[in-house]
């Protein structure tokens, strides 16, 4: 028996684990929290205090056992029980406490739930470590999934024969490569326009969650900014020039919306503080081998001369230079085929045709 509290004891990661179990009375205080389950040391850390605390006892189950393993998470005891959901912090922090926020009212139950689910369903032959080291990246999959189940889109496929079919079934599915990015393996069948089931398709397809593309631009000013830098796969496809003229660009991060996306990015990138957001065509780049979702934005933004410059990460081995180009020369570079890069097309091509329209809309307020 193990007594399950703070986000671990919530009725979504309870029903995400397999446990049934039984409310039991439990007085502290927890502070942080907020990301428990997203990340290995996001879990609250607990107190004594008098306030009454969420907790179930559960019994052990392989389920809760492989999650704790891959959360790097330890029962600790706790007046006479042994205690798994919580960290304990010593003596001098918590006579601080008080100072402290309890963060699991902000804890996004729905999202929590849904890592764990995806994390029982990986291997149960690779190692937790190696599972845990990819959080991050199994995170942003997750959220783009759940992103993709929001978003409402027309129907243009084979309709299901009844209300409530299915349209396609996944047969079988794995992921033989897991490391920045993952690469996953499903055999599959799908309806068909004539009628009927396809034959039993097998599928390779790359997964790396989704990701924000923004093209900053100063309509006063008609210029835009773009960015250059040093890219892998052309290289390795034998490209003589594999530093591209591209747009801002860059991951969504978990829980993070991608209009938040675009101005972090902008930031990082390129040293531009954008002010509204257009949104432009959102896209599949490749739908035939990748699920990533571009979510496409012109950002109206002030761009005068010398704001050009270097910028990237150095955590995340960025070495980015950015450019300010006219809109007519943008217009030529099209034309010339110096833009080579696939997002950016696509936004120089919406400017080139919206731009009236969102000058007279949009403005650098």
């Amino acid at each position: 028996m193990i007594v399950l509290t703070g986000p671990l004891a919530s009725p979504q990661m309870l029903d995400a684990l397999g446990l049934e179990g039984t409310a039991v009375p439990m007085t502290g205080r927890l502070y942080g929290g907020a990301k428990a389950g997203i990340v290995a040391d996001g879990w609250p850390v607990f107190c004594a205090g008098p306030e009454p605390l969420a907790a179930v006892a559960v019994d052990w189950q392989p389920a809760l056992c492989r999650y704790a393993e891959i959360m790097d998470l330890s029962p600790i005891p706790l007046d006479g029980r042994e205690v798994l959901g919580v960290t304990l912090a010593d003596d001098d922090a918590c006579a601080n406490v008080g100072a402290q926020r309890d963060g699991t009212g902000d804890w996004p139950a729905e999202y929590g739930a849904a890592m764990a689910r995806a994390l029982l369903a990986l291997d149960p032959a690779r190692p937790a470590s190696a599972i845990r080291a990819r959080l991050p990246r199994i995170g942003d999959w997750v959220a783009a999934r759940m992103r993709a189940e929001r978003e409402e889109q027309a129907v243009i496929g084979p309709a299901a024969e009844k209300a409530g079919g299915a349209r396609f079934e996944i047969l079988d599915r794995s992921e033989p490569y897991a490391h920045f990015f993952a690469v996953e393996d499903v055999r599959l069948r799908h309806r068909l326009y004539s009628g009927g089931w396809s034959e039993v398709l097998e599928r390779a397809v790359f997964v790396s969650g989704d990701a924000v593309v923004v093209l900053p631009w100063d309509p006063v000013r008609d210029r835009v900014m773009l960015i250059d830098q040093f890219r892998v796969a052309p290289a390795l496809r034998g490209d003589r020039e594999p530093w591209l003229y591209e747009a801002v660009a860059g991951r969504i991060d978990q829980l993070e919306a991608p209009k938040d996306a675009a101005r972090r990015e902008a930031q990082e990138e390129a040293g531009v503080a954008l002010g509204q957001l257009i949104p432009a065509p959102h896209h599949y780049a490749s739908p035939g081998a990748t699920a990533e979702m571009l979510y496409l934005y012109i950002g109206i933004a002030d761009l005068p001369d010398g704001s050009e410059g270097l910028g990237g990460l150095e955590a995340e081995a960025e070495d980015i230079r950015s450019h300010l180009v006219e809109r007519a020369e943008l217009e030529r570079m099209l034309r010339q085929g110096k833009i080579r890069n696939g997002p950016l097309l696509v936004l120089a091509l919406w400017l080139q045709a919206e731009a009236d329209r969102m000058r007279k809309e949009y403005t650098l307020g």
